[in-house]
């Protein structure tokens, strides 16, 4: 296949807001593009599609759209001489790397393999066992996507928390309540993360996740592509059991012989998937009492920041359209001169600041948006990047205690609501009240005004407010008075990373597969499927599926 990069073409403009399908230059015009550019005929192409589709404001306010084509000949041996001929940089051979599982090991299971949450990691694990055959049972310590939804929404009205069933617990994971963002740095040789985009798309989700180059889906969407995964799984044999908490792991001889669920009922296997999430605090404290190698992880602590969704669209696009295209996103970073580094994360256009909290007496929020994301606000963490050496104490629990003294603070300043903050009141160091002609904030889950100075700790602190400054220089507004902070931020990834060894198992206990965010090997929804997928294919290497 040949690659073509850098085709550019004009925004139809019209009044309103222009949808992505609305924008998208017709493929008989691409392919006319391609064609001109391999300086041939068109009628020598066999297939055009889109590869990677982006918007280029750089020279606002013109703002064109920008393509990577690949282009594929009706006579194949053809295509490396073409992209010789064409002596362009822009222009490239590249072999179509497809996903392709591994051939079936020769090793019989005794028992169905057990996958330990429903997060992306364990989803996307049990969905391909399934599929091939291996009737996985899937254990989620919480609800059902419906039934989570509820008590979700509960808890923003009320504040009273389900600790079993919330932003972090029950099906599809801490990521159903967030963004739905689909974009990762991983580097991708296999093909998983097509895969982990194609079968979103099977699952439900727009078709242009494949080709957009920050692909989301949104929220409610995601619960949609959850449960089709769901009756997948079931239908191709395996199981899903919600309100079952893994609260013990059998283990003979260093192997995995078994699951303790809810203390009461035990599941006989070889072979566990330890896709717990990020906040699994309670496993963590189990699974270092029975000594599995773990340690402690750099992450990061912020701030949920929101502005004016026009302001971010004006800054991305130009006044003169910043009004006709979707709710534009950002990403920053910068250096601090406290030697730490200040970036975006998890950045939340037309969007809401959600309480995501799992623990009694304790606050976190994350960002959340729908697919449409079409609130009057646009939410970021603004986050400093910790190490081991700030977290109280040593051990490989050190950075949840950290985490955990930063959200008694927040509870503590919020009286049990979100503590919410102007920043010209940050800066004074004064609580804030509401105010008549200031930005409101868009939060799902009670908040009251407060003051946030003095959560973070002091380098973190400084950093965050010199990496304000320097945002407002790229974005105008961006550290202006009435600007809104909330806190805290502290589930940015997981602070553990569960060690695992060359075959992906634990070095102590074999059968035992970390995997995922909160094993410390994934960082947001498509990097945790893939994990996911990988440790499926290591699990199929060895093991025969089921007749």
């Amino acid at each position: 296949m040949i690659i073509i990069n850098q085709i550019k073409t004009e925004i139809p403009w019209k009044k309103g807001v222009l949808t992505t399908k609305e924008m998208l230059t017709d493929m008989s015009v691409l392919k006319k593009k391609a064609a001109s550019v391999l300086h041939i005929d068109e009628k020598e192409i066999a297939s055009c599609s889109i590869l990677k589709h982006s918007l280029d404001a750089r020279k606002k306010p013109q703002i064109l759209q920008v393509y990577s084509l690949g282009v594929c000949l009706k006579k194949p041996q053809q295509e490396e001489k073409k992209v010789k001929q064409c002596k362009n940089q822009n222009v490239q051979m590249s072999e179509q790397v497809s996903y392709t599982l591994p051939s079936p090991g020769t090793e019989k299971l005794m028992d169905s393999p057990v996958i330990v949450g429903m997060g992306p990691a364990g989803l996307f694990c049990g969905y391909m066992l399934a599929k091939q055959g291996y009737q996985p049972v899937i254990l989620e310590r919480g609800q059902d996507v419906d039934t989570r939804t509820a008590d979700v929404e509960a808890f923003w009205k009320t504040g009273v928390l389900n600790t079993k069933s919330n932003v972090q617990f029950g099906e599809g994971g801490a990521g159903t309540f967030s963004d739905g963002k689909l974009n990762t740095l991983v580097k991708d040789k296999k093909g998983r993360n097509r895969k982990v985009l194609e079968i979103f798309v099977e699952a439900g989700a727009p078709e242009e996740i494949l080709f957009e180059q920050k692909p989301h889906i949104g929220t409610d969407v995601l619960k949609n592509v959850v449960k089709y995964m769901r009756e997948q799984i079931i239908q191709a044999g395996g199981q899903v059991l919600f309100h079952s908490q893994v609260t013990a792991i059998q283990v003979e001889d260093g192997k995995v012989t078994g699951v303790t669920v809810n203390d009461e009922k035990i599941i006989p296997t070889g072979q566990i998937v330890l896709a717990i999430g990020h906040s699994a605090r309670d496993t963590f404290d189990y699974l270092e009492k029975q000594h599995i190698p773990m340690e402690a992880k750099s992450f990061a602590v912020g701030m949920r920041v929101e502005h004016p969704q026009r302001l971010i669209n004006e800054a991305m696009y130009g006044k003169e359209h910043g009004r006709q295209l979707a709710a534009a996103p950002y990403k920053l970073t910068a250096k601090t001169s406290v030697d730490r580094g200040v970036y975006s994360f998890c950045m939340c256009p037309g969007g809401y600041v959600v309480n995501a909290s799992s623990e009694e007496g304790r606050v976190a929020v994350n960002g959340m948006s729908y697919s449409k994301r079409d609130s009057s606000n646009a939410n970021s963490a603004i986050i400093v990047t910790v190490t081991p050496a700030d977290f109280p104490g040593d051990g490989p629990l050190a950075g949840v205690r950290f985490q955990r003294s930063l959200e008694e603070k927040a509870y503590a300043l919020g009286k049990g609501a979100i503590p919410v903050q102007y920043y010209e009141d940050f800066l004074s160091d004064t609580v804030s009240i509401e105010k008549k002609d200031y930005q409101k904030p868009c939060i799902k889950g009670k908040f009251t005004y407060s003051n946030l100075r003095g959560l973070l700790p002091k380098v973190c602190e400084t950093a965050f407010i010199e990496g304000m400054a320097h945002f407002n220089h790229l974005i105008p507004g961006f550290a202006a008075e009435d600007v809104l902070l909330s806190g805290i931020e502290s589930r940015t990834s997981s602070p553990v990373r569960i060690q695992r060894d060359d075959s992906l198992q634990s070095p102590a206990v074999k059968g035992l597969y970390p995997c995922g965010e909160g094993a410390g090997y994934a960082g947001g929804i498509t990097s945790a499927a893939m994990d996911g997928l990988l440790i499926a294919e290591k699990i199929m290497e060895r093991f025969a599926p089921f007749a």
